[in-house]
């Protein structure tokens, strides 16, 4: 037992508590036999889907190394102490949240934020012991930054944390570690008819043995009645041949589940649902249990077919317009033959515009271009063709070209489409004479893109950030995951956007 705390400074949530106490703590609290475990395994993969998180650790803190206890959606089952976020979050009083690790001084160097795995959000809830001791945390990581924690998902953190601390505590005997697996199961369903979506639970086969309140509520059905393969009548007739087969699958390999379907209403009517489920499993890789979830997303669906037909139509009319003034350019060019050729290049850059129009608007798998970009050289000398010379290159694409895909063209197209229109009209190729460059560059896991006007007029900064600056932020920061600098140079301006590879192409 520990009777007294070595304390060398103030820290965190009071102090810092000497390394040989920590590890002498660590030990009372039987962390190897906990490795791995099963009951907190089903904690980790239910913080996961709590806050629709990739990864979920409960995670020890030692002398010169992390331990996970429990690891969700990660492999390595320890991280140097040097590089931890939890020794930080162990150290406070509160839920420890940072929304973006590039941009916070502590971690921005660290290299599990600048390397392969890739640490954007983490939210720790602190791990300490009766004796006032941390030794570690419950943790949530994503690879993309977020804004916060909704309070809900706050709360069920600390509840699951809590829990942790139980069997940390409560693992010395057999009895009162059932009383804690029962206790957990108490807290589970609180928590789950807490909810605001769907719980349910299966048994490894796949028999549905457990729902929440809140699916009885939203089908209507009797306790017990939707029990074993009974949930698959209350699905729409046409999606339910659908559904056992994605299901099917999942059980036999293992792959999380996930699908949208249409489920019946207790006011019978059929309403969109969005169902995942995770596997939960041993120490030895089986899978012990699944727990899922419906989420109702009716009207998301209805919004965004809403959203897809008004675009579709938008784009009809844009596309018609760029035809109209391709017609009209032709038809004046019939009654001046001297100005034939200038019809004629004209229409080629109108013509052209309409072809980038495609890549600058938002798509769904409907609507994206037939001839899709999948590199960023092919993508920008699509978009610089209404701009360049009848005699030279005035846009030219230098450097690495890279993969891009569906996800990236869109705001890398919105990016550079409103450089090059406001270069058009400010900048470089407002005169005859002015040129453009563009240079992209690896930089280990990180491409650098460099745009660098010349030849303009002379450079004037703006006094207030117009919708342009705003979308080119947006695109750059927000929607790619990179940051963007302005150069106002006098001789032109130079824009320097940096990302990183894995936010140009998923592969």
């Amino acid at each position: 037992m520990i009777n007294a705390l070595s304390i060398d400074a103030p820290i965190g949530n009071g102090w810092r508590v000497d390394e040989t106490v920590r590890a002498a703590a660590i030990a009372e609290h039987q962390i190897e036999t906990l490795r791995d475990n099963t009951s907190l395994r089903t904690i980790t993969d239910f913080a996961a889907e709590l806050c629709a998180a990739p990864i979920a650790l409960v995670s020890i803190v030692e002398a010169s190394r992390q331990t996970f206890l429990s690891r969700t959606g990660l492999e390595p089952s320890e991280t140097p102490r040097e590089t931890s976020f939890c020794a930080y979050a162990m150290l406070g009083d509160d839920i420890m949240i940072v929304p973006d690790a590039r941009l916070d001084p502590r971690f921005a160097d660290n290299v599990l934020v600048t390397g392969e795995m890739g640490i954007r959000f983490y939210a720790g809830v602190p791990l300490v012991s009766d004796a006032g001791i941390p030794l570690g945390s419950l943790c949530i990581i994503d690879r993309t930054p977020r804004a916060g924690l909704t309070a809900f998902q706050r709360q069920g953190l600390k509840v699951l944390a809590a829990d942790v601390l139980n069997r940390l505590s409560d693992s010395r005997t057999s009895a009162i570690s059932r009383a804690t697996i029962a206790d957990s199961e108490g807290r589970f369903r609180t928590l789950a008819d807490s909810m605001p979506q769907m719980v349910w639970s299966t048994l490894p086969d796949g028999f549905h043995d457990y729902y929440n309140a809140r699916w009885y509520e939203f089908t209507g059905t009797k306790p017990g009645s939707t029990d074993g393969d009974g949930w698959n009548d209350i699905f729409h007739p046409e999606d339910q041949e659908r559904a056992w087969g994605v299901w099917r699958h999942s059980l036999e390999t293992g792959f999380p589940y996930q699908i949208e379907y249409r489920l019946r209403h207790r006011g019978g009517t059929y309403r969109w649902t969005l169902g995942r489920a995770l596997p939960m499993t041993d120490a030895a890789g089986k899978i012990t249990r699944w727990i899922g979830t419906c989420t109702d997303i009716h009207e998301q669906k209805l919004a965004s077919e809403e959203r897809e037909v008004i675009a579709q139509e938008l784009s009809h009319r844009i596309k018609n317009i760029f035809a109209v003034i391709s017609g009209l350019i032709t038809f004046a060019a019939r009654a001046h033959p001297e100005f034939k050729g200038i019809a004629e290049d004209l229409r080629h850059r109108v013509t052209a515009l309409g072809r980038a129009h495609d890549f600058v608007r938002p798509h769904s798998a409907r609507s994206r271009p037939e001839a899709e970009q999948t590199s960023l050289h092919g993508l920008l000398d699509a978009l610089f063709l209404p701009y360049q010379s009848t005699t030279t290159s005035r846009l030219q694409v230098d450097g690495a070209d890279v993969a891009i895909d569906d996800r990236s063209a869109t705001p890398l197209a919105l990016l550079f489409h409103e450089l090059a229109t406001n270069a058009t009209k400010y900048g470089a190729l407002s005169n005859d004479i002015g040129t453009v460059t563009v240079t992209s560059l690896i930089d280990g896991n990180d491409i650098v893109l460099v745009w660098q006007e010349q030849g303009g007029p002379e450079v004037i900064p703006p006094e207030t950030t117009g919708f342009g600056a705003q979308l080119i932020d947006l695109s750059a920061r927000r929607q790619l995951g990179g940051r963007v600098v302005h150069d106002w140079a006098p001789d032109g301006l130079k824009v320097v956007v940096e990302v990183s590879r894995a936010a140009l192409s998923r592969g």
